[in-house]
């Protein structure tokens, strides 16, 4: 920018005695910031709308009559402000605002959870009187209300900032908490929404007794992070310690493919709460309820602390040594490795475990079999569908970091496929929706139906039926309008593995309209396990594992003899598991998988039954652990020190938490276990891995993206539907398992069909309806939606509906339906 177009963008103003320039529009609160001028505030916040809500940061402007709120004003050119450091009448007037704040407010610091970092008790003290001159009694309310199983509200303490409101409306677009009354009876409560049923009053208000409706947000505790003073209080951390008890540390979120930033506060060796950090490029100071309050998992009494070995003359799991275990898993893995071992990993490793786990695979087992993916990962079984989503991963994500959220939010227009970004990646989803409401990012949605998040972002939506959806991003006019403008980004989710040709179809389309393409996992260690080679076409860096030179770039960097490392491209967690259940491997290595997240979770129990030995490393009891031969315990995210890749690329580095914790990392006991067969891994310290990754060349070579050809699209008979399913994001996943107050705030279950399959089964909103296959049936509330024609929409694993485990079946296949219980079917649909 020249400096003529600087000077007409500035403007110069002068703040207590001090001459300043200013960007046109700034605040004159933020320029006070600049200087290093703290101005008493409660209302404001820099990521909300100025509200001047609160008067506390009242200053005196030359010219005005009276002193002005500085978090609304606007600076101008030869403005004259003075603060409370030199004008009197600022000072007074902030004085006499703290003053009325007080009048109510009650005089329970000691037991406030806002006690100790509380902006309202500093203010007090810098500004307030040293006594009050109010003797009568103070406002009082019934306390606490829970507004939500997590979020409590004490109403006496509030003073009208409207933070958690604004932010609510803004940021989250879930305006569920309002202001509501009139003068002195003014409050902060809640209200109902037609989305939970229930009869409201006749301007939707709740009235006093009204905690019975949540305020049913993924994104609520943020309102206790931002509340100024202690009216809003989270049920996890409410009267269990104060700030000055507490060791702050910072860390990653493990729970999605967001990358978030955070805190984590604890004493004596236990987290009591986390909050979100500060992170201008990622989550701004956000973060979702899941990653803020989804902790506890690491203290479940299933937690497993000690090894256990399988005794072969009762046949029953026991406690152990780590010698005897770490040998058992050695010679067990040593004899299982003659006939093939199967690597599988799941979501929650670091970068560093996951390496560990890819180096393991290749140098002591000698395998390519090892996948990340536990999930679904294709809709049929021809060899091109097979390989579709690893040749894309290959070709178009690995080693690729070239698209940020602020690219995102900096674009013209958005296409969404195969992802609900509210359910699957929430601080993508605050990205998108703040771009979109400030009316710069147009978002279209190829997907059966818009869902709440959609209609948050107020996105156009392209009807898809589940398996259509590679088609409509070939041939549909509104999905390439969508991408035509430069700068447009394509964002895909992993669920598009499951469309045949739907992947190809994403990178043609990309490459067609030069839209900036995006793949956008669901788990925080899906990226980072891609990227050090947990997947069976791919060696670490992205290297093709046929490719000589990758290969032998690979043996020197991790000191191998050339030829010694497998050429050929493994099996994929599905090829694995029915290898495995068919008697054809020899053991499985199985880190952080729950069988019901698979394809066919009783084909998956079938393997782990039927492979000769069978080694877990696990944080908590699972269906794997119970079967398996060595269980070897392993540290949760918060005892340990790693990384996480986000959907962008970028690494998200962390330490340990708990340092107190003996606790192992996935990398050290596998380096354990390679020690004992006469290996030298080197995955034990987590610095070790980083300069060894850091060391690493990306590769030159990049595979050309897969070109499937759409498939065809299920044909529903008479009182069946094609199914469409995604995970919600407060479910019944293993992290959150059993943390009953997290999963209070959880969207309730229902099944979503259309006006006229409603009309055909002759049910209404809220009626029981059963969807059926051979293998089972789920039941529960219909939700009457405007789908495309004979679709349903089921939860993937939410209370009453394990889609996978209960249908045996993935998206794209078609289910029969019948209204009421589960009872005679109506009519057959074929299951494809």
């Amino acid at each position: 920018m020249t400096d003529v177009a600087k000077r007409a963008d500035t403007v110069t103003l002068t703040i207590d005695g001090v001459e300043v320039q200013a960007e046109k529009g700034e605040l004159v609160i933020r320029v006070a910031e600049r200087m290093g001028i703290a101005i008493p505030r409660f209302c404001d916040h820099p990521l909300l709308a100025p509200a001047g809500a609160c008067r506390q940061c009242l200053v005196e402007v030359e010219g005005q009559r009276k002193p002005v709120a500085s978090c609304t004003q606007t600076v101008a050119e030869g403005m004259v402000v003075k603060t409370q450091l030199s004008s009197p009448v600022a000072a007074k007037a902030q004085a006499g605002v703290m003053e009325l704040l007080l009048i109510n407010h009650p005089l329970d610091c000691p037991t406030c959870d806002k006690g100790g970092e509380c902006p309202l008790q500093n203010q007090a003290m810098s500004t307030g009187r040293a006594d009050s001159r109010f003797h009568e009694q103070k406002r009082e309310y019934e306390k606490p209300i829970h507004i939500s199983s997590q979020v409590l509200l004490d109403r006496e303490r509030c003073v009208l900032c409207q933070r958690c409101t604004r932010f609510s409306e803004e940021i989250a677009g879930d305006k569920f908490i309002d202001l509501m009354d009139r003068s002195s009876g003014e409050q902060i409560n809640v209200y109902r929404d037609d989305f939970f049923g229930g009869e409201g009053t006749g301007d939707g208000q709740v009235g006093e007794g009204a905690g019975d409706v949540p305020f049913n947000s993924y994104f609520s505790g943020n309102t206790v992070q931002i509340c100024p003073v202690g009216a809003l209080t989270g049920e996890q951390y409410r009267f269990r310690a104060r700030p000055f008890d507490l060791v702050s540390s910072p860390t990653t979120c493990e729970h999605c493919a967001a990358g978030c930033s955070m805190r984590a506060d604890h004493r004596r060796g236990k987290v009591l709460r986390r909050l979100a950090g500060d992170d201008p490029a990622v989550n701004e100071e956000w973060n979702c309820d899941k990653g803020r309050w989804g902790f506890r998992y690491a203290t479940a009494t299933d937690r497993i602390t000690a090894p256990l070995v399988r005794d072969p003359r009762t046949g029953q799991l026991r406690e152990a040594s780590w010698s005897e275990a770490l040998v058992a898993a050695a010679e067990g893995l040593r004899t299982a490795r003659q006939r093939g071992v199967g690597v599988l990993t799941g979501g929650r490793l670091t970068v560093e475990d996951a390496y560990a786990y890819a180096k393991f695979a290749r140098v002591v087992l000698g395998t390519n079999d090892i996948d990340f993916r536990a999930r679904p990962v294709r809709a049929s079984g021809s060899p091109a569908e097979i390989t579709e989503e690893a040749d894309f991963l290959a070709a178009a994500v690995a080693g690729i970091s070239d698209l940020t959220y602020a690219d995102v939010e900096s674009a013209p227009s958005a296409l969404i496929v195969g992802l609900e970004p509210e359910e699957e990646c929430p601080i993508l989803f605050l990205r998108l929706r703040k771009a979109a409401r400030r009316g710069t990012l147009a978002v279209t949605a190829v997907a059966p139906y818009l869902s709440r998040g959609f209609e948050k972002l107020a996105a156009a939506l392209v009807p898809a039926v589940p398996g259509d959806e590679a088609r409509l991003l070939g041939t549909d006019p509104a999905v390439a309008a969508a991408l035509s403008a430069p700068g447009s980004v394509l964002l895909v989710g992993e669920r598009l593995a499951t469309v045949p040709g739907g992947l190809s179809a994403a990178a043609a389309l990309a490459a067609r309209t030069g839209a900036r393409l995006a793949w956008v996992p669901r788990r925080a260690g899906d990226r980072g396990a891609l990227d050090t080679g947990c997947l069976p076409n791919l060696l670490p860096g992205g290297r093709p594992v046929s490719d000589p030179s990758a290969r032998a770039e690979l043996s020197i960097a991790w000191a191998v003899e050339t030829g010694t490392l497998p050429s050929k491209p493994g099996r994929d967690v599905d090829q694995i598991i029915a290898a495995a259940a068919g008697g054809a491997l020899g053991g499985l290595l199985v880190g952080a998988v729950d069988p019901g997240d698979l394809a066919d979770p009783a084909l998956a129990e079938q393997a782990l039954d039927a492979v000769p030995f069978l080694v877990s490393l696990e944080l908590r009891k699972s269906a794997v652990t119970e079967r398996a031969d060595v269980v070897l315990p392993v540290a949760p995210a918060v005892e340990k020190a790693g990384t996480y890749m986000d959907w962008e690329g970028r690494l998200r580095s962390f330490e340990t938490v708990l340092r107190d914790s003996t606790a192992m990392t996935d990398g050290r006991v596998l380096e354990a276990i390679a020690a004992l067969l006469e290996v030298s891994l080197n995955t034990g310290d987590v610095r070790s891995v980083r300069r060894e990754l850091g060391a690493m060349p990306a590769s030159s070579a990049r595979p050309e993206p897969p070109a499937v050809a759409a498939g065809a699209v299920a044909e529903p008979g008479e009182h069946a539907a094609v199914l469409a399913t995604w995970h919600q994001l407060l479910d019944l996943g293993t992290l959150l398992d059993g943390d009953e107050v997290l999963a209070g705030t959880a969207r309730p279950p229902v099944v979503r069909i259309g006006k006229e399959l409603a009309g055909q089964l002759r049910v209404t909103d809220g009626d029981p309806v059963t969807a059926r296959t051979g293998r089972g049936s789920v039941t529960l509330p219909a939700a009457i939606t405007d789908l495309p024609r004979q679709v349903v929409w089921l939860p993937t694993n939410s209370p009453g509906s394990a889609v996978r485990r209960d249908l045996g079946v993935t998206a794209g296949a078609v289910v029969r339906l019948s209204a009421g219980l589960p009872g005679p079917i109506l009519a057959e649909g074929a299951d494809r």
